[in-house]
């Protein structure tokens, strides 16, 4: 990260970075992980930095994609395989129950669920 950033810029940036393809956090969701500001700050950031990070992985609580970005955030989710489901409306929206990342650590598809991931014997 650049050192013009400032110091929470620079964390919001990199628990964005740590979010899978396929799953989402809220604003408020990343501040609550970085136990650091809350959602106004954390969208801040992204306004203002967010374009080199995986910027579509943050999203309001409900589901919908950032305004003026749907279009581009819903090719990322396609691709990305994100849990969609649509609205009354028609309108794809997240599917937050499956899509939603609690930042704890991935588990690859062959690992064994009993095995805590990293830990040896």
């Amino acid at each position: 990260m650049s050192e013009e950033l400032p110091a929470y810029a620079e964390r919001v940036l990199e628990a964005v970075e740590r979010i899978p393809p396929g799953r989402v956090m809220t604003y408020g969701d990343v501040a609550e992980w970085l136990d650091e500001g809350g959602p106004r700050q954390v969208g801040r950031v992204m306004a203002l930095y967010g374009g080199a990070v995986p910027w579509w992985r943050v999203v309001r609580s409900d589901g919908l994609p950032l305004p003026g970005h749907e279009a581009r955030a819903l090719e990322h989710y396609r691709v990305e395989a994100t849990p969609l489901r649509l609205t009354a409306g028609g309108d794809p929206r997240l599917d937050m129950r499956r899509a939603r990342w609690d930042g704890s650590p991935v588990r690859d598809e062959g690992e064994d669920p009993g095995e805590a991931p990293g830990r040896d014997g």
